[in-house]
């Protein structure tokens, strides 16, 4: 049985005169929405203001109503950009993935990656969508319990864009149903893999 160390060792040697390009794509896998591992790579934390409600009255009656109106504006448009950019990511986010899974397993297996290859499962985007989609919906679904079963269930779906990916004639909900059989008894040990690559990361 492979462990974390032999993981490494393969990695690095993939990684050997291809650290530019994976550096580069990985970057822009991210920035598209591709959703591999065990999560999505993509999204918001929140965080609340150390301001209260009479200080932030007491602030916009000093501002004048131009630079109120200015600052309305701007959040309106970085709120619109937000949202054209997430619905952007959903449509192409599961096609991105296949691409970004078919860039890593041609750099461990051998082969030369390139970066036109997170481009190169558009013509599957139909399954590679749906299969991003059922994966978003179904950890959603486990986090409404609570963030633990999420978790574990991003982790039962882990290996289902690998799985497409390599059966092209699947669909997305089998390839996630494989998943969820591949990962059985196999969950810890996926996340002691990712935590001993966070480093890396």
């Amino acid at each position: 049985m492979l462990v974390s160390s032999d993981f490494k060792e393969r990695a690095l040697n993939g990684l050997s005169g291809n650290w530019g390009v994976a550096v580069g794509t990985g970057f822009v896998a991210s920035l598209l929405g591709a959703y591999t591992a065990f999560g999505s790579s993509s999204g918001g934390s929140s965080s609340s203001s150390d301001i209260s409600d009479e200080e932030m009255e007491m602030l916009t009656e000093q501002l004048p109503s131009e630079v109120l109106v200015t600052i309305a504006a701007v959040l309106g448009v970085v709120a619109i950009v937000a949202v054209i950019y997430a619905i952007a990511t959903l449509i192409i986010g599961g096609p991105i993935t296949l691409g970004y899974v078919k860039f890593n397993l041609d750099m461990v297996n051998g082969y030369k990656p390139s970066f036109s290859d997170l481009f190169s499962q558009f013509d599957r985007f139909g399954e590679a969508f749906v299969m991003q989609l059922l994966r978003g919906i179904f950890i959603f679904l486990w986090s409404l319990l609570f963030l633990i079963p999420g978790i574990i269930a991003a982790f039962s779906y882990a290996m289902a864009p690998y799985i497409l990916y390599e059966n092209p004639g699947m669909s997305a909900s089998d390839a996630i149903a494989e998943s969820k059989k591949m990962m059985a008894g196999n969950k810890w040990r996926l996340f002691c893999l990712n935590f001993s690559f966070i480093g890396w990361s």
